[in-house]
């Protein structure tokens, strides 16, 4: 017999086995579908059951239990980032730790209900760059824009405008809380922001930072009126009256005037942005109350406890019929 006859007949043998082997994998997955189906049948009533008490279990805690996100937007004023920070810290650590007692002192009803604390920067590089916190508008800061570059040098840019010390200097922050039922203004929200407005320091901080913009806005509004003036004269000697003047012409020296006067009036909008700001150390700018929290498995119970309770049953009689088996082979070695 050739040596070629004899690798055919090897390959031809070989090609059988796996052929086999694949019909019997086929086949035993068949029977344990067939063997699980069966099972279900003998057992329709239990299973039934158990769907029934998952489902009515599951809803009666996922009613019980619902979870709500509030979500508000703050802004710190006068440097109280970091104070904002460590405060919410250390709310979130009473809730963990159910002080009730202390959440109470500070004017929240139905503490227990309080599930969780936690504040994030609004991301907005943007207005990083852009905000010039002296005059508390947006205009192109250099120095910022320098900063965010230099520490990008060596990093990722994404990593630098995500990490913590470089978010802490955003415009804007978001206290988000999750409560076990509803959270609302009076009850909930206005406590914790009165307790975070809570401080002497920072106090005498908005009361100089206030009379500072008032008195800028006092001299801005002074300068105006003296330009005012001026321009008076001016159209009195051009023999042009008018309340609505407007000059055409290529004085220098009245051009600027004009400029100095248009951005007089623009930086008095600004500042009166500012003391609306200004109202408090900790500024609230809107809030988002009981958006429903659909994680993990919150609301959800009512399809996830059926099926804990079915797979439990399959396991138990499965370790059931597993052991029965088992003492019968020990009694027959035996």
């Amino acid at each position: 017999m050739s040596q070629n006859s004899i690798n055919q007949d090897n390959q031809e043998i070989d090609l059988t086995m796996i052929s086999n082997k694949i019909k019997g994998f086929n086949d035993r997955i068949g029977m344990s579908i067939y063997n699980y189906i069966l099972f279900f049948k003998r057992n329709i009533l239990i299973v039934g059951f158990l769907i029934i008490v998952g489902t009515s279990l599951g809803i009666y805690l996922d009613f019980n239990n619902e979870k709500y996100d509030s979500k508000i937007i703050v802004r710190p004023n006068f440097g109280s980032t970091d104070y904002l920070y460590s405060k919410i810290e250390l709310l979130n650590s009473k809730i963990k730790n159910k002080d009730t007692i202390f959440l109470n002192s500070i004017g929240i009803e139905n503490p227990e209900d309080l599930i969780k604390i936690e504040i994030e920067p609004v991301v907005d590089i943007y207005s990083l760059v852009n905000y010039n916190e002296k005059n508390a508008s947006v205009t192109n800061n250099t120095q910022n824009f320098e900063l965010l570059k230099l520490l990008s040098e060596d990093g990722d840019i994404n990593k630098v405008i995500k990490d913590k010390t470089t978010s802490k200097n955003y415009y804007s922050h978001t206290i988000l809380l999750i409560t076990k039922g509803f959270a609302t203004e009076e009850k909930t929200i206005k406590p914790i922001l009165d307790y975070l407005n809570n401080n002497s320091y920072f106090d005498k901080l908005k009361n100089i930072y206030i009379d500072n913009v008032n008195i800028n806005i006092k001299k801005n509004e002074e300068m105006i009126v003296q330009i005012n003036t001026l321009l008076e004269k001016f159209s009195t000697a051009s023999g042009q009256k008018s309340d609505k003047l407007v000059f055409y012409n290529e004085n220098t020296e009245l051009n600027e005037v004009l400029k100095t006067k248009q951005a007089l009036i623009y930086e008095i909008g600004t500042k009166k942005e500012q003391l609306v700001n200004y109202e408090n150390t900790i500024k609230k700018n809107s809030s988002i109350l009981n958006i429903k929290n659909t994680d993990s498995i919150n609301g959800k119970l009512k399809l996830f406890l059926p099926l804990i309770l079915i797979f439990g049953f399959v396991f138990f009689r499965g370790l059931s019929n597993f052991y029965k088996i088992q003492s019968i082979k020990a009694q027959q070695n035996n």
